[in-house]
């Protein structure tokens, strides 16, 4: 799924929204079932939960413009693996859900207006034990 119209690069919130919605289009057309969007739990949220099977899936969304030294996941630090899980297990409770849940990173770089690359990190992290 492509998009024309580009958002200005000094808008990130806007970019990550247009990141989300890209991501959440490709995980529907890859069959899973979403079944949550920017859920939070106080300050900390999480970007899109999922169904695939009997698994539930977290998946982080990191969106970029142009050229970074760094891939967009790897912005994806030790404490914000931590509040993604923390904000994971709340919803798992709040759902009373007991499956298997599986922590995905999708990273969409946009190149110009239209063009960007999509990559699907399945199982990207697993949650850190303290």
């Amino acid at each position: 799924m492509k998009q024309k119209e580009m958002l200005p690069a000094d808008d990130p919130e806007d970019l990550g929204e247009k990141g989300e919605e890209i991501a959440a289009a490709y995980l529907g057309k890859e069959g899973y079932k979403i079944l949550e969007r920017n859920w939070h739990y106080g300050h900390k949220e999480v970007d899109i939960i999922a169904r695939q099977g009997e698994e539930i899936v977290i998946v982080e969304v990191k969106t970029r413009e142009g050229d970074y030294f760094e891939e967009p996941w790897e912005a994806i630090s030790t404490q914000k693996i931590r509040n993604i899980v923390e904000v994971a297990e709340a919803w798992l409770i709040s759902r009373e859900i007991d499956l298997e849940t599986r922590f995905d990173v999708i990273s969409i770089i946009f190149q110009d207006d239209v063009n960007y690359d999509l990559k699907h990190f399945q199982g990207a992290f697993i949650p850190p034990v303290n």
